[in-house]
This record gives C-alpha cells, sequence and structure tokens, in this order.
C-alpha cells in the first residue's frame, strides 16, 4: 500500500536520484540537472496548487519516497484534469502506479470535483498502458504529434475516465 502527500522541498535530492536513473524512452520532460533546479521545481508548485492548475503529490511506498505524480487541470476546460506519474525502476512492478493512479482519482473526483480525467502516453509504452486498463481507463484514440519535446513531436494514446 503506497500513500500520497504534497511534495515538499526536501523531496528534491529524490526526486533527482529518481529522474537521473529513469528509462527516459517515454518520458517527454527535462530530467533536473541539479537538485537546487529540482528544489526550484518544488517551490513552484505551492503556487500551481493555489491558483488550481496542478496537484503535485511524493508516492511513499514503506516509508520511502519512489515517485511522484500529479494531476493538471486544463485552463480551457477546468472540469477536465490530465494524471501523470513516474516510478523509482527499483519499484517497478509492484504496483505502484496503479495505487497512485487510483488515489489520484479519489482526489479529482471527490476533492477537485473533476468531471473527466485523462491519462496519456506513448503508444509504445505498455506499462502505462496496463496502469490506465487497470483502473478503468477507456482507450479514446491516438493523438498524432501532440508532444513536442526537444523538437521533436510525439504521438500518445489518450485513455480516460469520467466521474460516475
Amino acid at each position: 500500500m503506497i500513500k500520497l502527500r504534497y511534495v515538499k522541498k526536501e523531496d528534491a535530492k529524490r526526486f533527482y536520484e529518481i529522474l537521473n536513473k529513469i528509462d527516459t524512452k517515454y518520458y517527454y520532460s527535462t530530467i533536473p540537472k541539479s537538485i537546487e533546479s529540482e528544489r526550484k521545481w518544488i517551490e513552484r508548485r505551492k503556487y500551481k496548487r493555489e491558483k488550481n492548475q496542478e496537484y503535485n503529490y511524493t508516492i511513499i511506498y514503506k516509508e520511502k519516497v519512489v515517485g511522484g505524480c500529479g494531476i493538471t487541470i486544463y485552463r480551457e476546460y477546468d472540469h477536465v484534469g490530465e494524471i501523470g506519474y513516474f516510478v523509482d525502476n527499483e519499484f517497478a512492478g509492484k504496483g505502484i502506479a496503479t495505487q497512485a493512479v487510483r488515489l489520484l482519482e479519489k482526489k479529482a473526483f471527490n476533492d477537485l470535483s473533476l468531471v473527466r480525467l485523462e491519462i496519456r502516453m506513448d503508444p509504445l509504452n505498455k506499462a502505462s498502458e496496463k496502469v490506465a486498463i487497470k483502473n478503468g481507463y477507456k482507450k479514446e484514440g491516438l493523438l498524432k504529434k501532440i508532444i513536442k519535446f526537444q523538437d521533436n513531436y510525439y504521438d500518445n494514446f489518450l485513455y480516460a475516465k469520467i466521474r460516475a
């Protein structure tokens, strides 16, 4: 069983370690260049939360920080959120991401009153696709060239769930 809590500046070192050894094949985000840059990223999360733009959490498993996750709320459609997550390679395959999505979903639908949640992933990222399916998300399609990262464009599957 995992726990989620809001990210803290003290998580910066562990996040830096995890993100700098993560398999970046499907991770379209900038890897932190230093612990200090990760600390600054974490500090900005409070502002984003206060503005109802992002809710970021630390994933705790057996009293150890093993990853991070969050909900980004779309500016144009403030009833829609997108879930994202990362887990330390050493803890992959233990159902941690599946549990994190389940907990995020409860927060999104119950606390934030969102109506729709989305999970997007690279079509080759079978592990992430399994997480979406295990949590009852339905595949809605393929978004062609939706992600721009380092001057390249990438496709994503779109999975979604509607609040009951």
